[in-house]
């Protein structure tokens, strides 16, 4: 799994390629009833338009707020790439966080500095979390 969709996976944004899309059982209709149909005659379990247990949207800012008031140490993911790893229970190792940044394509001259790194990494994994179906405070993209 790539390190972004872990980030993605911990938000509760996306879905397992390998779980089925849906995650709710097909109705079963009382002896003698039709099942419900949709607007084209076809059973909802047949025409795939049941919601996905992660399809709604996740408000990442209230679900970071939520683990930050909840965590032993004092952490500001609005501010640091380390601590929104932290938060999620991701590895921040200088290490991990050069993987990311390669992998969400950063700039050559930003990854030789850990500093400018950081910063972009923060930008870049909030608005691509944004990109993926979270909400993310407007301030923060």
């Amino acid at each position: 799994m790539s390190l972004f969709k872990d980030i993605l996976s911990k938000l509760g944004i996306g879905h397992d390629d390998t779980q089925p899309a849906s995650t709710t059982a097909p109705t079963t209709a009382p002896a003698g009833s039709a099942p419900p149909v949709n607007n084209d005659g076809l059973a909802p379990s047949i025409t795939g338009t049941s919601v996905p247990a992660t399809g709604s949207t996740v408000d990442v800012g209230a679900k970071l707020d939520g683990l930050a008031a909840n965590s032993a140490e004092k952490l500001n993911w609005r501010t640091s790439v380390v601590d929104l790893l932290k938060l999620l229970g991701i590895d921040s190792s200088l290490e991990h966080r050069k993987q990311l940044a390669t992998e969400l394509n950063c700039p050559a001259d930003k990854l030789s500095d850990s500093a400018q790194m950081n910063m972009w990494l923060h930008k870049a994994v909030l608005q691509k979390v944004a990109a993926s179906g979270g909400t993310v405070p407007q301030d923060l993209l």
